[in-house]
């Protein structure tokens, strides 16, 4: 797979679709997109410029961007899957927030290539996802991390 056709966040309501890592709505954001190959999740992102930590090679905070974003993004596509819809369905999905994030660097990031993250989604509560995701380029491991989302509590939609 070299680019996700249909991506969780392209769902998402304007309202929430501002964060800085998948929000299609900020111009300046990464816009990261997450959907499915077969039972696991992924997101592919080809790091910019501005994202080097030293020439050559990948800011660790663009990782923990990638793996807290895709984290989030394949728990809302696991809930939108148990509530029997697909990203595309033209219902609204469930949206999460980050309760916890680890990151585990593995190997120096290159620079020059697109990272593709893959994702393993295990339901711990009925509003609480944990998302394993492993970060590669080409075809070595870069990161490995765990993310625990929780569904969006109401109080975020009161300004």
């Amino acid at each position: 797979m070299k680019e996700v056709k249909q991506a969780i966040q392209d769902d998402y309501s304007e309202d929430f679709a501002w964060c800085y890592g998948c929000g299609r709505m900020n111009e300046t954001g990464l816009h990261l997109r997450t959907g499915w190959e077969g039972e696991q999740t992924v997101t592919i992102y080809t790091p910019r410029s501005e994202h080097m930590a030293l020439p050559g090679f990948v800011y660790g905070g663009l990782l923990a961007s990638l793996i807290d974003c895709h984290g989030t993004g394949s728990a809302a596509l696991a809930l939108h899957r148990k509530n029997g819809h697909e990203p595309g369905d033209e219902v609204e999905p469930p949206r999460f927030v980050t309760a916890s994030l680890h990151v585990d660097y593995k190997k120096p990031t290159p620079l020059d290539g697109p990272l593709k993250a893959i994702g393993t989604v295990e339901e711990i509560h009925p509003k609480k996802w944990r998302v394993q995701t492993s970060v590669y380029a080409g075809d070595v491991c870069c990161a490995t991390g765990e993310v625990v989302a929780v569904v969006m509590p109401d109080t975020f939609l009161k300004a």
